[in-house]
């Protein structure tokens, strides 16, 4: 199948793997936000390779921590720490800037504070503790893919729902997905989770809903709108309050 015959749909999934991952891919067409409503199914490829990482681990007999550490490190590898990024520049921005231009120019500054880096270390260990729980429990394959998945649909509800606050950003030059493109996504994250974990996957999605209502009410007050970065955090906190759930 070339570029000129494939189906728009999988363009738009290829687009959302190019944004979310570094995985090597096909040429294709960028569909922008028109794509959002695939950024689950990133989560899940995501999700299934950092399974195999963790089970190789398991299958080596290291311990849990050990085990749930390299599954996080194999996430953070096949994004490009795309995310974390995104937490630690929010944190920074939204807490210690003093007016809305301020904090829009600490997030698209490369180095990091120390909101940001407190904010990577507790959500990251808030990740880590719960993974390591389930995989003492031997369910962390499962949770960690249905988690994976589940985070990514709240980047396109708030992609949707607020305006960029940057006109020059990433963000904004992908355009906004319609409240369709949001809710395709909502529902695809949620049929995975819910193959996958069962009825915890309403918990899981209401904790991170709860958490990501709070960060765009934050978002629109403090500097007009969301940016990438907002996005990156939305799900940094969603995959941690999906894996507290599942634990």
């Amino acid at each position: 199948m070339t570029r000129d015959t494939r189906s728009p749909l999988v363009d738009q999934a290829l687009s959302a793997l190019a944004l979310l991952t570094r995985l090597p891919l096909p040429d294709h067409r960028p569909q922008g936000a028109a794509a959002a409503w695939a950024w689950p199914l990133a989560g899940l490829v995501i999700g299934l390779l950092a399974a195999a990482a963790l089970w190789l681990c398991q299958a080596l007999g290291l311990a849990a921590g050990a085990s749930a550490t390299a599954a996080l490190a194999v996430q953070a590898l096949l994004t490009g720490a795309l995310h974390e990024d995104g937490l630690a520049d929010t944190a920074d921005g939204l807490i210690g800037g003093r007016d809305r231009d301020r904090r829009l120019a600490i997030m698209k500054d490369s180095r990091i504070g120390s909101f940001g880096a407190l904010a990577l270390v507790l959500v990251t260990l808030a990740q880590w503790s719960a993974l390591t729980a389930l995989v003492a429990t031997g369910q962390a394959a499962a949770a960690l893919i249905a988690a994976a998945a589940l985070s990514r649909a709240p980047m396109a509800v708030l992609m949707a729902a607020l305006p960029a606050a940057r006109p020059d950003g990433l963000s904004a030059s992908s355009g906004r997905p319609s409240a369709t493109t949001a809710a395709t996504a909502v529902a695809l994250g949620l049929v995975f989770a819910l193959a996958l974990a069962g009825f915890a996957a309403l918990k899981a999605a209401l904790l991170a809903a709860v958490l990501c209502t709070l960060l765009a009410r934050a978002a629109q007050r403090r500097i007009g709108g969301q940016t990438g970065d907002i996005l990156g955090a939305a799900q940094q906190l969603s995959f941690a309050a999906a894996l507290a759930a599942f634990a």
